[in-house]
């Protein structure tokens, strides 16, 4: 569970605090905490008060009572190329002229194959 500098935490619109993505899911705290575990989902520290750091989710990975289809394999294919979780972050939320969006918004839209291509040719 990485902290994520301030460039990085303003290209994601929005977070959720694990309790939030456990009602989501339907599951245990303790669940959700496993899929970060397991790289299913990026949790990162960040600053909600003046010294007090808490660890959330970009709301982007949630759709409904779901992780965003697509973004498992995703994360997967960044992970072995190499990316931290923040790098992650920042190419997942930095708009790609040629999808257009950003790659989360194109995995929310059920673009994941457009998206896993572009993660395969990072490691090129």
């Amino acid at each position: 569970m990485t902290e994520i500098d301030a460039k990085t935490d303003a290209l994601v619109p929005d977070w959720l605090f694990l309790p939030d993505v456990a009602e989501m899911l339907d599951v245990e705290v303790t669940r959700v905490r496993q899929l970060v575990k397991e790289g299913q989902l990026i949790a990162v520290r960040r600053e909600v008060r003046p010294g007090e750091k808490i660890l959330q989710v970009p709301a982007a990975f949630i759709q409904g009572d779901k992780v965003v289809k697509g973004l498992v394999g995703t994360l997967t294919l960044l992970r072995d190329d190499g990316f931290t979780d923040e790098e992650m972050l920042e190419w997942l939320f930095t708009p790609d002229p040629s999808l257009p969006g950003t790659p989360a918004q194109a995995l929310s839209e059920n673009r994941g194959t457009e998206v896993k291509r572009r993660a395969q040719a990072l490691a090129v």
